[in-house]
């Protein structure tokens, strides 16, 4: 049970992690970094020094059962995660 923002009540929702998207190669960015990385040039970025983090970001996407509609709350930093059958 959850608080549902379109039904405004209380209701049974199904929940789903949220998958990364394919990033898109017209971004901004991604243009910007095919021109740097072109030709004899080396990686515009330095490498990441030190550890990974400990905790990974978990999004979690919340549709109610009634009306259908999702929402998403704010993230939650967990080492490992899964859902419980």
């Amino acid at each position: 049970m959850a608080y549902c923002p379109t039904c405004k009540k209380h209701t049974s929702h199904e929940l789903e992690r949220v998958k990364k998207k394919k990033a898109s190669e017209l971004a901004w960015g991604q243009r910007r970094f095919r021109r740097v990385t072109a030709g004899y040039r080396g990686f515009p970025r330095p490498k990441p020094e030190g550890r990974e983090k400990a905790t990974r970001r978990v999004y979690l996407r919340y549709r109610c059962v009634d009306c259908g509609k999702a929402h998403q709350k704010p993230c939650i930093r967990a080492k490992k995660f899964e859902f419980g059958e």
